[in-house]
């Protein structure tokens, strides 16, 4: 076992795994930005490094300083979290290079896995179907019409028919990305993409696929050991979304039959066994109707992974932890149980400001995964999440009310949140019925957003 690790990450994540790290006897040393030194996660680590002084927006991603901190204060690994530099296969590939175990899979993988078209490529080898494509569109290539320029492009368009969505190969959260609804838009909207996909990956490749105009999301959680054994803990939905950034998951998802799970890990598992995948990772799939597609691979924890948590009894994070560093786990992927039903709110902050009170709600089943505490700051370099809402009952109806329950008890004062507005979400009859998919958010979005953020 590992004695000391360092979390390249801030906020509620590196909570979460300082509080694993405690439990398996593993120090932690946290990094901070100088907007976030009165953070939970700087209060609760063994020790807590300073990355960056003002402006601090880009601090969590100064890979040599965060290289040199773990070095510095004798660490033997780092765990990138979600986000910042958790799926760059050349941060994680400095990390090995010091000598020091990264908490995730190899450099290697990242990179196959980052780039979507290829991603596509080797999803389809092991028979996981995928929406209708094209491969990447050259950002070099010019619009007269060759082989990669906009001609070219239009026809492969047309023959997909409209919309048609163009995506970053490097991208995720809904950077790079552009629905096209007619071929007279096409060449604007693939320049701003590939603008964006530059901007935000330092990858300005882009792609085109099928635009499915309301589909669910839904992911299956995985981990793995890196030596050929691959656990499912079971998926996750994910459709209720504003501009791509999720809002609230469950598991399971209302939306997929048993037929379609096992379809899913049938392809998904011989995937990972194949790229000796290591740690937690997820494989996400679009699905419509009876018909699902492979979309990509997250190459680490998701934000959503206690939802996966609740239904399995697994401590993800755990056993990613001793996946990455002694290449075993304490979980027989025969033995997984899935027990109940879980669902997560997303709890974000409209403005920064200091918290005030905070009263966090309790009893069976409810978690509620945040850095807040009264007293702190939220800054305003970050993003909008200050945390999450977790609950876990015996089955979807049950969960439902469970988390009316919890978000009635949630207070967070000082601050505007969503607390209001997910509760109306939580109620609409649309959610309440499961048959919602992506587009379920735009659908009643005036109707949601008449309701006032609060302060609680």
């Amino acid at each position: 076992m590992i004695k000391r690790l360092l979390i390249a990450n801030r906020g509620e994540i590196a909570v979460r795994i300082i509080r694993s790290c405690r439990e398996m006897g593993i120090e932690t040393v946290g990094v901070y930005s100088t907007a976030d030194a009165d953070s939970l996660h700087v209060r609760l680590a063994d020790r807590a490094i300073c990355v960056g002084p003002p402006p601090s927006a880009k601090s969590y991603l100064r890979r040599e300083s965060l290289i040199m901190a773990a070095l510095h204060s004798g660490c033997e690994a780092i765990h990138p979290g979600v986000g910042f530099l958790s799926e760059n296969a050349e941060f994680a590939r400095l990390v090995q290079d010091q000598g020091l175990i990264f908490i995730g899979p190899d450099p290697q993988v990242i990179e196959l896995l980052g780039d979507k078209v290829e991603a596509r490529a080797t999803a389809q080898k092991y028979g996981l179907p995928v929406t209708p494509g094209t491969g990447a569109v050259d950002p070099a290539a010019d619009s007269a019409g060759g082989p990669g320029g906009s001609g070219g492009v239009e026809a492969a368009a047309a023959k997909l028919g409209f919309p048609v969505i163009i995506k970053a190969a490097a991208g995720g959260g809904g950077k790079g990305m552009r629905i096209v609804h007619n071929p007279a838009d096409l060449a604007e909207n693939i320049r701003i993409a590939k603008y964006e996909a530059q901007a935000n990956f330092a990858d300005g490749t882009v792609f085109i696929e099928k635009y499915l105009e309301n589909p669910r999301h839904v992911e299956l959680q995985i981990l793995a050991d890196g030596g050929g054994t691959v656990a499912v803990l079971g998926e996750r939905d994910c459709s209720v979304q504003k501009n791509h950034q999720k809002l609230i998951e469950e598991s399971p998802s209302p939306g997929v039959r048993e037929e379609m799970r096992r379809a899913m890990r049938a392809g998904a598992v011989p995937l990972f066994k194949e790229l000796k995948y290591r740690g937690a990772g997820t494989i996400e799939f679009l699905v419509e109707n009876d018909a699902f597609y492979f979309m990509e691979v997250n190459a680490r924890i998701q934000v959503e992974h206690p939802v996966s948590e609740f239904v399995s009894g697994v401590d993800i994070v755990r056993q990613q932890i001793l996946a990455c560093t002694e290449g075993r786990m304490e979980l027989d992927p025969a033995g997984v149980d899935l027990r109940g039903w879980a669902m997560e709110c997303r709890i974000n902050a409209a403005s920064p400001g200091k918290i005030s009170r905070l009263e966090i709600p309790g009893g069976p089943g409810v978690r509620f995964d945040s850095f807040l505490y009264t007293g702190c700051s939220v800054p305003p370099q970050y993003d909008s999440m200050v945390g999450k809402l977790i609950v876990h009952g015996r089955d979807r109806p049950h969960a439902l009310a469970r988390m009316n329950r919890a978000l009635e008890e949630l207070r967070i004062e000082g601050i505007t949140t969503n607390i209001n507005r997910q509760k109306k979400i939580l109620n609409h009859p649309g959610f309440r019925s499961g048959t919602f998919g992506t587009s379920f958010y735009e659908k009643i979005q005036e109707e949601i957003e008449k309701e006032p953020q609060n302060g609680h």
